[in-house]
């Protein structure tokens, strides 16, 4: 049985300014506020969108309407759905590192095993209160490598994003054994993350606690 908690508020935005780097998505980047208003409404919608009914069934022509855009307006940054979700998929990466160093500076933890705790519980965070994040990364469309057409989750980014942090915060080295150790301890995590919430729309506690044992034992021997 679930000892899962009960689920906080659906947060009703990602982030406030969207953030494109050099592997954006977009067909365009948005110069004015104007048009970069637009696309936080696309965002936005398709976020609502993809919780509603799920990635399969999202349209352009949907999020155009639930944003209150010219269906030109979507082809005018985004190729189709898919880049669209990409887009997000990186604002929603943004938004966990944004709240994790939020987080992190609060709170700072007191070894790297309680920051990897830590780190794991802001992700099932995200599962539980952003809207579209959960089914994203349990659609069968998603590929966390980002192969054979999927969207990318996002695992290299953050690996690379929790090596730094690691180096900053903990002084442990930054070579290559580190930073396959992290990849690795990432990708489990993101793995056993998705198995508690297919068990669990909520998050299976077990499974939950289960990764964060599995990465600490992990990343404790490859350190050793």
């Amino acid at each position: 049985m679930s000892t899962a908690t009960v689920p906080a508020a659906r947060q009703p935005t990602m982030s406030p300014t969207p953030k494109f780097g050099a592997a954006h998505s977009l067909r365009r980047l948005p110069v004015q506020e104007r048009s970069a208003a637009r696309v936080r409404r696309m965002l936005d919608a398709a976020a609502d969108l993809i919780e509603e009914v799920g990635y399969d069934r999202l349209s352009t022509t949907a999020i155009a309407q639930r944003a209150d855009v010219a269906i030109g307006s979507v082809y005018q940054f985004f190729g189709d759905k898919r880049s669209l979700a990409e887009v997000l998929s990186q604002r929603y990466i943004d938004l966990y590192f944004e709240r994790l160093t939020a987080r992190f500076d609060s709170e700072p933890p007191a070894d790297w095993r309680a920051g990897v705790e830590a780190a794991v519980g802001e992700y099932v965070h995200m599962y539980r209160t952003a809207p579209g994040f959960r089914v994203l990364h349990l659609a069968d469309a998603i590929d966390p490598g980002g192969k054979d057409g999927g969207i990318a989750t996002g695992g290299d980014h953050i690996a690379e994003k929790m090596r730094a942090g690691l180096e900053q915060r903990f002084g442990i080295g930054g070579d290559q054994r580190l930073s396959e150790t992290v990849t690795v301890a990432v990708e489990t995590g993101q793995a056993l993350v998705r198995l508690a919430f297919r068990r669990d729309a909520e998050g299976d506690a077990s499974a939950i606690a289960e990764a964060k044992r599995v990465i600490c034992e992990y990343v404790a021997r490859r350190l050793s």
